[in-house]
C-alpha cells in the first residue's frame, strides 16, 4: 500500500456547499469567501454554477461573483454548467474550467434534472465539444456512486459505464460522489477500484458527504487504492438539494487535518483555512461543521 505524497483538494463551499443554504447569501460575501480560501493554499475552488436561478436561487448571481472575485495565479476557479446555454454564460464570465454532472441512477437523475443518464450525457455533449475548441478544461460530476435515496442499491456497472462515458467524451477528471453519505470504506474502496479498471487513477477524485459519519474514512480507504484528488466544503456545507437528509460534505479543515498529520501533503495552511470556515460558520448563523475547528474552541 503506497499512499500519495501529495493530494490536490478541490474546495467546493462556495457551489455545492452554498448551493443548499437557506439564508442567501449576498454577493459580496461569496466573493469573500472564495478570496479568502486562495489566499489559504488551495489550488481548486469551484466557485459558482451556471444553473437556472429556478433550480438554485441560492447562486442566481453567478456572473456577478464570479466577475467579483480575484483570480490568483496557479489557482483555478472551475464552475458548474448543466448544458450548453449555462456554458455560454459562464465562457462570458470569464471562466476557464468547467464541470458538468449526471448520476449513476437513473432514478435521482429523473428526480434531480428531469432527465435519463443517456439524456443527461446528451445535454453536456456539446459542453464538451465546444470546451475542446475554445481550450476550456471540463471536470466531470458522477452522483450517487454508493447509493440513492429513490432506488436504493447503486450497481458498481452503471456507476463504471457512467464515469467511463464521462472520462472518454473528454472530462479530464471524473469526481465519484457518495451523494447522500451512505457508503463505508469497504464499498468505497470496491467502488473506486471498479472504476479504475476503467478510468485511469490519475483521472479520478473522490466526493464523500458526511451524513453517517464515513467520509474521512472512505477518504482513506480510497487513498491507499491511490487516488490523489479529494473534494471538500470548508466549514462541511452543503448537502443535495434533492437527496432529503443528506447533510453536509466532509469538511475541509478535518480532511487537511488527517492528510497533513499522515504525512501527505496539502499545501494548505490549516489555520487560515479554520479561521475562514469560524467565519462563514457566523455568516450563516450557526456552529461550524468542522471537528477540528470545534475542537480549537
Amino acid at each position: 500500500m503506497t499512499l500519495p505524497a501529495a493530494v490536490r483538494i478541490v474546495e467546493v463551499g462556495p457551489r455545492d456547499g452554498l448551493q443548499n443554504e437557506k439564508t442567501i447569501i449576498p454577493a459580496a460575501a461569496k466573493i469573500e469567501l472564495i478570496d479568502r480560501l486562495s489566499a489559504t493554499g488551495l489550488r481548486s475552488i469551484e466557485a459558482t454554477s451556471f444553473v437556472s436561478p429556478k433550480w438554485v436561487p441560492q447562486l442566481a448571481d453567478a456572473a456577478e461573483v464570479f466577475a467579483g472575485i480575484d483570480r490568483r495565479a496557479g489557482v483555478a476557479y472551475p464552475v458548474l454548467v448543466p448544458n450548453l446555454q449555462g456554458y455560454e454564460r459562464a465562457l462570458a464570465a470569464g471562466a476557464r474550467e468547467v464541470a458538468v454532472f449526471t448520476a449513476a441512477s437513473e432514478a435521482f437523475n429523473r428526480r434531480n434534472i428531469n432527465a435519463s443518464i443517456d439524456e443527461s450525457i446528451a445535454r453536456f455533449e456539446p459542453v464538451l465539444e465546444r470546451a475542446a475548441s475554445d481550450g476550456v478544461r471540463v471536470r466531470g460530476y458522477v452522483s450517487t456512486v454508493l447509493g440513492c435515496p429513490y432506488q436504493g442499491e447503486v450497481p458498481l456497472a452503471d456507476v463504471v459505464r457512467v464515469a467511463g462515458r464521462l472520462h472518454a467524451l473528454g472530462c479530464y477528471e471524473v469526481s465519484l460522489g457518495d451523494t447522500i453519505g451512505i457508503g463505508t470504506p469497504g464499498k468505497a474502496r470496491a467502488m473506486l477500484r471498479a472504476v479504475a479498471a476503467d478510468v485511469p487513477m490519475p483521472a479520478l477524485a473522490v466526493h464523500f458527504h458526511d451524513t453517517r459519519g464515513q467520509a474521512l474514512a472512505n477518504i482513506l480507504a480510497c487513498l491507499e487504492e491511490g487516488v490523489a484528488v479529494v473534494d471538500a466544503a470548508v466549514s462541511g456545507t452543503g448537502g443535495c438539494p434533492y437527496a432529503a437528509g443528506a447533510s453536509g460534505n466532509v469538511a475541509t479543515e478535518d480532511v487537511v487535518y488527517m492528510l497533513e498529520g499522515m504525512g501527505i501533503a496539502t499545501g494548505v495552511d490549516l489555520a487560515a483555512l479554520v479561521e475562514t470556515g469560524r467565519w462563514l460558520a457566523a455568516l450563516l448563523g450557526r456552529s461550524s461543521g468542522s471537528k477540528v475547528t470545534v475542537a480549537a474552541g
